[in-house]
């Protein structure tokens, strides 16, 4: 069996079972049946770690987080803390030709970077873990599963509502017929990333901004940008705005449409689209109720 294709928890397996020339150490040597032996762990590598990254490390603590990655080390200075034994990198491409102990990697970089550090990683014969939304476009997607395949690692995309017990619900119910059949799903999201910079609540950067502040010291711009086109650094889009932006986000589909219309096509067993249909609204118009007297 080829390296790609082999788990390193079934190579410990089989190397124990055929009397190698290591030894691993058992359980109940290093502290009770509860206990997890250091040579059955994970080295786990964090790339995008100020934001989402934060919290899905915080779910692998389990393992060893051996490296962070990420441009803003001012954004993401909370997590390096909290890992000091982690080594901290800059380029993901840096990082994964130095670790060369690195076993899997977990992403949560903006939607435009995860296809290209997905496939990196995978080439190199790491399991990822990416956050939703796997790719920016179907192609991208394709090609992941290409290389998934092709590689033989394992893959998870993130998206938390799958693990939870509501999603696990509304599929007992449907199989189970409580609602009886289902001919129409309604899904929406009071969420708005309009306008553009959804943080910022007004119209100051309803368009593309022309001013050009200097870039922070401690992010590389470069890499951030990754291989969207290039453009001059902006706060409109770093950090946690960028979303709104095509270039570098997924818009409402590729951000709240993924945890909304996850539950539905999985209870109702769905496959893929006939047909798809969208409306651009060319306006918006909020109503506030006044408080009451």
């Amino acid at each position: 069996m080829s390296q790609q294709s082999i788990s390193r928890r079934r190579l410990l397996g089989t190397a124990a079972a055929t009397t190698a020339a290591f030894t691993i150490v058992p359980r109940h040597v290093l502290g009770g049946a509860q206990h997890t032996a250091p040579s059955e762990k994970l080295n786990i590598a964090g790339i995008g770690v100020g934001g989402m990254g934060k919290s899905n490390l915080s779910q692998l603590e389990s393992e060893n987080i051996v490296a962070l990655c990420d441009v803003d080390h001012v954004y993401a200075a909370g997590t390096f803390k909290k890992y000091p034994q982690a080594k901290v990198y800059t380029d993901y491409r840096e990082m994964l030709d130095k670790e060369k102990g690195i076993e899997a990697v977990m992403i949560a970089t903006p939607d435009h970077t995860h296809a290209v550090i997905s496939m990196e990683a995978m080439r190199r014969g790491k399991h990822v873990y990416c956050q939703k939304p796997l790719t920016h476009d179907v192609y991208e997607a394709r090609m992941l599963a290409k290389a998934a395949r092709e590689t033989g690692v394992t893959t998870q995309m993130g998206i938390q509502g799958h693990s939870m017990e509501g999603a696990r619900l509304i599929g007992e119910w449907i199989a189970d017929g409580a609602i009886g059949e289902v001919r129409e799903v309604d899904a929406w999201c009071s969420l708005s990333y309009y306008p553009f910079g959804h943080a910022y609540w007004s119209s100051k950067w309803s368009r593309r901004p022309k001013d050009t502040p200097p870039v922070p010291a401690t992010l590389n711009w470069d890499l951030w940008l990754g291989p969207a086109p290039q453009r001059p650094y902006h706060p409109a889009y770093h950090p946690a705005v960028w979303r709104c932006w095509w270039d570098f986000g997924s818009g409402m589909m590729g951000d709240r449409g993924a945890h909304t219309l996850d539950p539905v096509v999985w209870a109702l067993k769905l496959g893929h689209p006939t047909s798809i249909e969208a409306t651009r609204w060319t306006s918006m118009r909020i109503s506030i109720p006044s408080p009451p007297s």
